[in-house]
């Protein structure tokens, strides 16, 4: 089923147009995908992944060259103008290899496989991923970047071992594809499921180490990467705890992103990562998903701490969304390029003379503001805008009030993005990832449930809307990606998993319960085709698609959480919230299997680790009944309460947690523990004291 097109959706058809244009056209022509899209006339004879590529390997007995990369990759790019565009490195290609493009963010899983062997190679991974394997894809060789000439030697030698020592490729090879498939691969764990504090205090305690006290983030001299999810359960934990060395440190982070160059002070929203310590250069590309999960973590973090600074960066950063992320169809795009007239940030950055022509008397207070100094100073006389000193250190400086100071600044972002505007834009990756959909899906809803904004909520609504219209097979399965009106690839656990958990935390903000319901259904749908009886665990894949090399299961939360950790959260609301004890004895088996290696390394479990906190925390059901029961929400949401799930209804419902709760005319809150609720009250912060 793997790459299926819907039935009621036709390709575009490009070849006709194309090939009267370009030298070149290979196969990846009528593909959806941007990054392939970019290499369409490549004289570099691309195929996509699928059975003709592997087909023809076999039958002229040639190795695969899998390239892998994305629509954003500053260094896919360069590689791309270096040698796949060289006739010359073109034509060695296509003699010795049979060459795959793949883009990593539709085909996970065949990423997943090979960065999976050049780790096991003791190689560090990134992007471009160049592998060499066998005609049936078990992995052989490889590694990132390559410039031209290294490239043509490499070419030759991997060439010249498969022809004089096949067997002994082969031998490797079997031995390199049981070494993938064995990695991340756990066993069931028969002790009792007993989950203690000492389990997370350790874990913290080893993570605290590794602190940046200056600049947050964890101790490095090199990149710096935002982990959204590392924040919001170091928030949690402090919730629990009460550490203030750990809120701190959170709080010192989110303010370091939000100062820095990795945020972009002019028209909102987070680059992929820091290429220095201090959060100043970024490397430019925006990622859906960083931004999606940045939204939740500072409307969660403004919540707890009611910091200005956190609603003005999910403002931002959201209207960004709708601006240049957003799809007519409530769509949300992948990706904007870090590269803009073949050089990376020219987008973004400012020369000194052209700020000073265009700001004229508003220019000394900017660049005060926006270090357009020694400290912003980038390369060739440009500068990255950021942030080093408070509104009132700089309103004081100036002598005006943090109101004029407001108005100045505005007046000039205002004047400086009509400008940029103009400019050559980064390339969008226009396609659409269900997983990433909703995440920024969660995003608007978490921003919504704090902010109350209306506005935010209704675009939750038309993406999710789009999504279970679109996105959703007559199977009841799901599609990967969507671009244009076409829906292709088979889901992978990520995009069932986060749209369980975003439909989960839209019902939460609606109480309309077909949200909900939807959820439980594909979570039916998960249980069928994904989870592995054997260990308890789910396959990143499922059993309908067509075997590769290795099968993979994603267990350690990175920059996005593991589809295992993000599911087993997902079970833990759906038994609670349908009284379904298999639900949640999966997920406590899902948390058993991981325990023991959560105090190892901290960041790496960090979502396992809200899912024990609920364990740990007393976890309320809030069932809120009645014509107010939105009003008496929002209320609740004036105060920061991470251990909890809201269920609530207008009128009669079936679902447990509201039989027999509805009484007419009348709003009752009632706070249940482990199925046993308090007395029923009418008022908030009744509901409230009951809690503390």
């Amino acid at each position: 089923m793997c790459g299926q097109k819907s039935p009621h959706q036709s390709p575009e058809n490009h070849a006709d147009m194309d090939t009267i244009k370009h030298k070149y056209t290979n196969h990846l022509i009528n593909e959806t995908s941007p990054y392939l899209l970019q290499h369409a006339h490549n004289p570099v004879d691309w195929h996509p992944w699928g059975d003709e590529a592997l087909e023809k390997a076999r039958k002229e007995d040639k190795l695969l060259l899998i390239s892998i990369g994305y629509s954003a990759c500053h260094w896919c790019h360069v590689m791309e103008r270096e040698s796949f565009e060289d006739e010359e490195v073109a034509k060695i290609m296509n003699e010795k290899y049979v060459c795959i493009k793949v883009d990593r963010e539709e085909r996970p899983d065949i990423d997943q496989i090979y960065m999976g062997a050049i780790q096991l190679q003791k190689q560090s991974g990134g992007w471009p991923l160049n592998f060499f394997a066998l005609p049936d894809g078990k992995p052989f060789t490889g590694g990132t970047y390559f410039p031209k000439n290294q490239w043509l030697e490499i070419l030759g030698k991997v060439d010249d071992e498969y022809s004089n020592n096949r067997q002994k490729v082969i031998e490797y090879s079997n031995n390199l594809a049981m070494g993938v498939q064995q990695s991340e691969l756990l066993s069931l764990n028969t002790e009792p499921p007993i989950f203690e504090r000492t389990i997370l205090d350790e874990m913290v305690s080893k993570w605290k180490e590794g602190f940046d006290q200056e600049e947050g983030g964890r101790k490095t001299s090199r990149n710096k990467f935002p982990i959204p999810n590392n924040y919001q359960f170091l928030l949690r934990y402090y919730h629990f705890s009460k550490d203030k060395k750990v809120l701190d440190h959170v709080n010192l982070t989110l303010e370091k992103m939000a100062f820095g160059g990795i945020y972009d002070q002019l028209g909102g929203g987070f680059s992929r990562y820091s290429t220095d310590r201090y959060w100043k250069v970024p490397h430019f590309e925006k990622m859906l998903y960083d931004n999606a999960q940045m939204i939740s973590l500072y409307s969660e973090a403004y919540q707890a701490t009611k910091n200005d600074l956190y609603k003005k960066i999910v403002y931002e950063t959201l209207e960004y969304i709708e601006r240049e992320m957003t799809d007519e169809s409530g769509a949300f795009y992948s990706a904007l390029d870090a590269d803009s007239e073949g050089e990376e940030g020219k987008f973004y950055i400012w020369e000194k003379d052209t700020l000073q022509q265009l700001l004229k008397e508003d220019y000394e207070l900017f660049a005060d503001y926006y270090n357009v100094n020694n400290i912003g100073l980038w390369e060739h006389g440009n500068y990255i805008l950021l942030r080093k000193k408070q509104d009132e250190e700089i309103a004081k400086k100036h002598n005006i009030s943090l109101e004029e100071l407001q108005k100045h600044l505005s007046k000039s972002k205002e004047k400086l993005l009509e400008v940029r505007s103009k400019r050559i834009r980064p390339g969008l990756d226009d396609k659409s990832l269900t997983s990433w959909n909703a995440l920024m899906l969660k995003g608007f809803v978490d921003a919504y449930m704090v902010f109350g904004e209306e506005k935010f909520l209704q675009t939750a609504l038309k993406n999710a809307h789009h999504l279970i219209k679109t996105q959703r097979r007559d199977d009841g399965g799901l599609w990967h990606s969507y671009k244009k009106g076409r829906s292709t690839i088979n889901s992978y656990l990520e995009d069932y998993c986060f749209t369980i958990e975003s439909l989960i935390s839209l019902y939460q903000a609606t109480f309309d319960e077909q949200w909900l319901h939807t959820a439980k259904e594909l979570a039916d749908y998960t249980i069928e085709h994904f989870y592995n009886e054997e260990n308890g665990m789910f396959w990143f894949t499922s059993n309908v698609d067509k075997p590769l090399a290795a099968r993979k299961m994603e267990i350690s939360d990175n920059v996005i959480p593991a589809s295992n950790s993000s599911m087993a959260n997902a079970l833990f609301l759906l038994g609670h919230y349908f009284d379904n004890t298999e639900y949640l004895k999966v997920s406590q088996t899902m948390l058993n299997n991981i325990k023991n290696y959560m105090s190892s390394y901290g960041s790496g479990y960090s979502n396992w680790g809200l899912l024990m906190l609920n364990h740990l925390m007393p976890f309320y059901e809030i069932a809120i009944s009645g014509k107010n029961a939105h009003q008496r929400r929002q209320e609740f949401n004036l105060t920061y309460i991470p251990n909890k799930m809201y269920v609530g209804n207008v009128a009669d419902s079936q679902l447990p947690l509201l039989e027999n709760k509805f009484v007419d005319g009348k709003t009752m809150i009632y706070v249940c523990l482990n199925k046993v609720c308090q007395l029923p009250v009418t008022e908030t912060n009744q509901a409230l004291e009951q809690i503390k």
